[in-house]
């Protein structure tokens, strides 16, 4: 029997992990699913250890490293995400494996038998997990640009000059700073994972903006966000209460 507890803040990827891991090791006992720092905080102050978290990296109210800061945590950790540029942080932790979403049922599996293998084993496997991962983060390309049919051919749109990207009817537009748009062929989880991390942020299921087009940023019922965007005044963006701690954290850099 393992004690597994899953901190992770998107219920259907909870849902989708505890499947995976009842899959691969039946015996298992999920103990809980936290969404929040806050939340994993307290539970982990008030509860025994358990074998093994499986721990995304990007919660509800903040990034879960931020947990370290405030609670012991001598489980050994998997963490899943959707973002790799988390990796060398995570390996600083007790961290068993590092794996990106869409997780894998083989890969769980992979990673669930290391926990059980002795401490020297594990750091070995950690060691080369590390370096893959580094390689992996060095040959990771930014889309730096687009390639737009235009008339009777194309035409080249830079990524950086784009204000906003907005999906409306399955269709997704760049939106430009002279007011015009461009269809591109990517959707928003296609292009949240291609563009530079550092200049766009993905608001929510309709937008994806660029920091240097945001016009102003107000508190909004409920703990959202409302965001207004230059040269767009008839555009508005809201940001969920939950991902606000993520948002204003990405502006404060």
């Amino acid at each position: 029997m393992i004690n597994i507890l899953i901190i992770e803040d998107e219920q259907p990827n909870a849902e989708r992990l505890k499947r995976l891991v009842l899959a691969i090791k039946p015996q298992a006992v999920i103990l809980d699913v936290l969404d929040t720092v806050a939340g994993s905080v307290d539970w982990l102050k008030s509860n025994p250890v358990p074998d093994l978290i499986l721990m995304d990296i990007r919660l509800a109210d903040g990034i879960s490293f931020e947990i370290f800061n405030q609670v012991e945590v001598k489980s050994p950790i998997i963490f899943t995400t959707a973002y790799d540029e988390y990796a060398v942080r995570a390996f600083k932790f007790n961290s068993v494996d590092y794996l990106l979403k869409p997780i894998e049922q083989e890969e769980l599996a992979a990673a669930l038998e290391k926990v059980g293998q002795r401490t020297e084993n594990v750091s070995a496997m950690i060691t080369d997990r590390l370096q893959g991962v580094i390689d992996s983060l060095e040959n990771k390309k930014i889309r730096t640009r687009f390639l737009i049919p235009h008339k009777d051919g194309y035409k080249i749109l830079a990524a950086n000059d784009v204000s906003f990207f907005h999906s409306e009817h399955k269709v997704t537009y760049a939106h430009l700073p002279n007011g015009k748009n461009e269809v591109v062929p990517q959707n928003l989880e296609e292009l949240e994972e291609q563009l530079d991390p550092s200049l766009f942020f993905r608001l929510n299921r309709q937008f994806i903006v660029n920091v240097n087009a945001i016009d102003k940023v107000y508190n909004h019922f409920n703990s959202k966000l409302k965001v207004t965007f230059r040269h767009y005044a008839l555009y508005e963006a809201f940001v969920s209460r939950e991902r606000a701690p993520l948002f204003k954290a990405w502006l404060d850099q």
